[in-house]
């Protein structure tokens, strides 16, 4: 054989030999495997008139209603696979090897997940989570109907603050839900969740209504809204995105989360509530993003401590704890310590359920507040501002404290630096003292990192936050925040911070 022929055979196994392994890597990496979604203007169907009417309910056997509920719901939950990219969901939890990173650069890796989705209209708009179709490739979702027609889907738009997203279907007299009113609903209701559980296909379950309004912080968001339905009709993965219906066959809710310590349905499951799914389902055809009101105000659930200071005879409403300079709520006349009893006319008793109520308006509209202040009750009219998207946190720092943002612990010599840290386990969060530019020895207190689900969070205490008194007095010593936080926790004794949130309004919390 001449030398070059010898040549090129060895560039040429050369080239098989890399084209084999990036084709073992790509399989390798999961490719083809399958990753099951965690169940964490047209003319849209939202009639007074539900499927089966109370007259028509008297007529069912009661055997025989989940059967014609089912028979009806049905068609309108579809089945939805999707083929993502791993690479910005490996980014946010952990670092790939660097043999991974190199080949990825040729061969993104991919897996295909799972979940199902209702049409809403007969037109073909899904409402769907946004995590089953979050990092999605181009072409790359597919969804099955009932009838097991085929088609491409194409994402309209999504929404992380609520987990609720929107796909289109070209398509013609689909088969579409009939959405109820959520605000309707009732505990120990029966509902159905309809969808996909394990690629079981068309999965109908039963359940009753266990409670409303639940806060159950699934939602990785800095403008997360849960007020999540809670049923315990199984739901598991792959239930994503599906339907809770009521006996009238209405869409109540849509299937997001279960709560769960093994992975699988243990009795908890929580579904958007029907009425902001509607209000984001619109909001992103419309404008293919969510117009989303504003109060400009930081709020916490009323305690019996907080009601009895407030002269309230019974605990409820929702107090302001402080108010944006300038917002919608300052302009309107709103006070700290107020405590918002009503949204137009409806009764809000926790802290996620006025945002929900909040939430279901676009800026510019008006909302009514009945407000308990001084004693008496009071009505004030709000012109909503709109809501902006969230930036990260920046303080007076030198440029340096963009390098010490990414530590998890602050290294030997921090102090000298203009630097000191301090985690609390207990309360899930963790302090951090900045030196001022006009005075090295002084320090401004930051709160640094918030445990999602801790007792700061729960709090309404966020990253970013300035700690300026601490009981009335004011601090700038890290030192003596730990020793005053530490001797409540072990003296069962609450505090009262004062702080200066990112907008620079103040406000009072208030930890047990």
């Amino acid at each position: 054989m001449k030398t070059r022929d010898k040549f090129l055979t060895g560039i040429l196994l050369v080239l098989i030999g890399v084209l084999l392994g990036m084709i073992l890597t790509f399989f390798r990496d999961g490719a083809i495997s399958i990753d099951l979604a965690e169940v964490r203007v047209t003319d849209i169907n939202r009639s007074d008139q539900p499927f089966l009417t109370t007259e028509d309910l008297e007529k069912i056997d009661d055997r025989f209603l989940f059967r014609s509920v089912a028979r009806s719901v049905t068609p309108t939950v579809v089945y939805i696979e999707t083929v993502v990219t791993t690479r910005n969901r490996r980014a946010r939890n952990e670092e790939g090897e660097e043999e991974n990173r190199f080949w990825e650069r040729f061969v993104p890796p991919r897996i295909q997940t799972v979940g199902s989705g209702v049409l809403i209209s007969s037109d073909g708009y899904i409402l769907t989570n946004n995590h089953v179709i979050e990092d999605a490739i181009r072409n790359g979702i597919t969804v099955t109907l009932d009838d097991k027609r085929t088609f491409d889907a194409r994402v309209v738009g999504g929404d992380p603050s609520t987990d609720l997203a929107v796909l289109k279907i070209d398509g013609d007299n689909l088969p579409a839900a009939t959405i109820g009113n959520s605000d309707r609903l009732e505990v120990g209701e029966w509902v159905l969740a309809v969808g996909n559980p394990f690629r079981l296909r068309s999965t109908v379950t039963a359940g009753i209504i266990s409670a409303l309004s639940r806060d159950v912080q699934i939602i990785e968001n800095a403008r997360r809204i849960e007020s999540f339905i809670q049923t315990d009709a199984a739901i598991n993965r792959g239930n994503s995105g599906g339907a809770l219906v009521n006996t009238s066959g209405e869409v109540i809710g849509i299937n997001t989360a279960i709560a769960t310590q093994n992975g699988n349905y243990q009795g908890y499951g929580f579904a958007v509530p029907s009425n902001l799914a509607l209000k984001v389902s619109r909001d992103l055809i419309e404008f293919g993003e969510v117009k989303r009101g504003k109060l400009g105000v930081s709020i916490q659930s009323v305690n019996d401590r907080m009601a009895r200071r407030a002269g309230l005879e019974n605990i409820s409403g929702v107090m302001v704890m402080s108010i944006e300079r300038e917002s919608a709520a300052d302009k309107a006349g709103l006070r700290q310590n107020d405590i918002v009893l009503e949204v137009n006319g409806e009764m809000v008793n926790e802290s996620n359920q006025l945002q929900e109520k909040v939430a279901m308006y676009r800026p510019n509209e008006e909302v009514s507040l009945t407000i308990w202040r001084n004693n008496e009750i009071i009505q004030k009219s709000v012109l909503l501002d709109e809501m902006e998207q969230p930036e990260p946190p920046r303080s007076t720092f030198d440029p340096d404290e963009n390098e010490l943002d990414e530590w998890d612990e602050i290294p030997e010599g921090g102090r000298e630096r203009g630097v000191e840290q301090q985690r609390f386990e207990s309360l899930g969060m963790t302090l951090r003292a900045l030196a001022t530019p006009e005075d090295p020895g002084q320090f401004n207190i930051y709160i640094h990192r918030v445990v999602p689900g801790s007792e700061a969070w729960n709090r309404g205490l966020k990253e970013g936050f300035e700690i300026i008194e601490i009981d009335g007095e004011p601090v700038s010593d890290l030192q003596v925040v730990e020793q005053k936080i530490t001797n409540s926790i072990k003296n069962n004794r609450s505090l009262t911070l004062k702080i200066l949130t990112s907008e620079r309004a103040t406000g009072y919390f208030q930890i047990n």
